[in-house]
């Protein structure tokens, strides 16, 4: 018997950011106005968007990246994959979604 694979499925999204959960995790949250929730939440408020593959913009958080810098969130733009960003705790929201390109 022969497996039937779904050779693909659509999404809305313009963009995929990926955000390394356990820099949050280590971090606490350390953004949004009161310095406490994750990067990817915060992200996602400000730019209002959902989760899923119907959002506009997909920012997913992954397990871990590997670099784990001190006091940092590691991101990588999907769109830019051979720079990856590393996002000091308490930075503008609205900065970052800028050097990332999902600003509008």
């Amino acid at each position: 018997m022969e497996a039937r694979l779904k050779h693909s499925v659509r999404s809305n999204w313009s963009n995929t950011v990926l955000v390394c959960a356990k820099c949050s995790k280590k971090l606490g949250g350390g953004f949004g106005p009161k310095g406490k929730t994750p990067l990817a939440k915060a992200l996602r408020k400000q730019l209002g968007l959902k989760k899923g593959r119907k959002a506009a913009a997909g920012i997913v958080e992954v397990k871990c990246l590997g670099v784990c810098p001190r006091g940092a969130v590691t991101v990588v733009n999907g769109a830019a994959s051979r720079e990856w960003l590393l996002v000091p705790e308490g930075a503008d929201v609205d900065a970052v979604a800028e050097e990332l390109g999902l600003s509008e």
